[in-house]
């Protein structure tokens, strides 16, 4: 009996397909293990918040009630809001508490394939990234909401009685929040561009008074309808313009011109 002669390609092959499929078996197994520990890091945080639910949605209507007429206050239209709303708020809290080990379980599994300088490059960005949104956040509650709610409760018609309903307060609220916290993203995002070859730094210190209509045109459109509110926006977005042109001088090597030939000089 003759043993069938082996073909080196087609084992090459095989083995080839093998390992790639060993691979993307290995990567989801590593990003299935990430996920798992990203949510069980906000249910924990969760679980921990639950019981001061409603000392948290105290905490959050403090801007708006401290500016209620005398006797108004806030209310309650549907059912289960009383219990479903500082549950919602509880989680929301808990993700953005978690937010560090999110974008940390996410780095885990991405900078394995990451060249040394994007590893260095990105780094700080994540980093800035979290900070920046987080500074959005207190910058929309200690400074935006008490202005637009001491507009609001100003101009409310003679004989209305201002009663905003918990839930449509809680959407409002994480609805600036997350506007607030993506402006001021403006830095990561330039410099995002610039390491990509989208933009240069010259392009970026040519832009700036468009920005600034741009920037007037953003705060008038999802801050409420007060001057006050829209400067608060608009004035930290031309700051953030200029900080980015900054991280871009400093964090993004400019590539190197082509010659006459089309090789780098």
């Amino acid at each position: 009996m003759t043993t069938p002669e082996r073909d080196p390609v087609r084992d090459s092959d095989a083995d080839s397909g093998f390992d790639l499929e060993q691979g993307i078996f290995s990567h989801l197994l590593e990003l299935r293990s990430r996920l798992i520990k990203a949510i069980a890091c906000v249910v924990i945080v969760l679980a921990c918040l639950v019981p001061f639910a409603n000392r948290l949605y105290s905490w959050l209507a403090e801007p708006l009630v401290r500016r209620l007429p005398q006797g108004a206050h806030l209310i309650a239209t549907q059912v289960a809001s009383p219990f479903i709303t500082p549950l919602k708020l509880a989680f929301y809290t808990a993700l953005f508490i978690s937010m560090p080990v999110i974008v940390y379980q996410l780095w885990a599994f991405v900078s394995p394939g990451l060249y040394r300088h994007e590893k260095r490059l990105a780094r700080p960005l994540l980093v800035a990234s979290v900070f920046l949104f987080y500074c959005g956040c207190a910058f929309a509650y200690f400074l935006v909401l008490p202005a637009a709610f001491r507009f609001l409760t100003a101009v409310t018609p003679h004989g209305v009685e201002m009663m905003t309903d918990i839930t449509h307060y809680l959407d409002f609220v994480m609805m600036v929040f997350f506007a607030f916290g993506i402006c001021f993203e403006i830095p990561v995002i330039q410099v995002i561009l610039a390491a990509t070859g989208l933009v240069s730094l010259q392009k970026l210190k040519s832009w700036w008074r468009y920005w600034i209509v741009v920037a007037a045109a953003i705060a008038a459109a999802i801050t409420p309808p007060d001057i006050t509110s829209m400067c608060l926006l608009m004035i930290p977005m031309i700051a953030l313009y200029a900080l980015g042109i900054v991280a871009v001088k400093f964090l993004v090597r400019p590539k190197p011109a082509p010659d006459v030939a089309g090789q780098p000089t």
